[in-house]
């Protein structure tokens, strides 16, 4: 189904010279008299990001995209495997796909994966995740807020902490930017 280039919005999926891609920005922008979109969308199969400006009376095709809810399993040789929380059925995600998220990947975490009939082209995790520190240096007596150190988790994601963060501590990490935002 065609739709117009200004109903396109971040998060939408099109389809663009039989490539799939997802809308990271949108900008509206008139220049001398003549309205134009500036868009910068992911290559839902490469991961490549292209920047794209097209005029307000282009059209895009929707892509079909269908996400199931499905829970991280493990991780072997032959990539992450899921299953469908309501089938019971597994499937496996090649590293490539998961890239930098697999380090906040824990398991029995449930993730939206995202299908183009049967190929997985993403995976959605949650805007944070609970896990716990594994190894960090000690902190100490009269340790503030201000300043860091460097945390591993128990998936091997390394984060910024403040000082007072010990080993053993659960905390609140941001998946986005790779943040900590707490302790649980």
């Amino acid at each position: 189904m065609a739709i117009s280039i200004t109903e396109v919005r971040p998060g939408t999926t099109v389809e663009i010279d039989g490539k799939i891609y997802k809308c990271l920005e949108y900008n509206h922008i008139k220049w001398a008299q003549q309205a134009r979109v500036k868009t910068k969308f992911k290559d839902l199969r490469s991961g490549a990001i292209i920047e794209r400006t097209f005029n307000v009376d282009d059209k895009v095709e929707r892509a079909r995209i269908e996400y199931q809810p499905m829970q991280f399993l493990y991780s072997d040789t032959e990539g992450f495997h899921f299953m469908n929380q309501a089938t019971f059925e597994q499937i496996t995600v090649p590293e490539g796909k998961i890239g930098d998220q697999s380090k906040y990947l824990k398991e029995g975490f449930v993730c939206n994966v995202s299908f183009y009939g049967e190929e997985v082209l993403d995976i959605d995790l949650p805007a944070t995740v609970e896990l716990k520190v594994v190894e960090t240096s000690p902190g100490f007596k009269g340790d503030t807020v201000s300043g860091g150190k460097p945390a591993t988790l128990e998936t091997g994601a390394v984060v910024q902490v403040p000082f007072f963060i010990n080993v053993g501590e659960v905390l609140k990490v941001d998946t986005s930017e790779g943040k900590y935002l707490g302790r649980v």
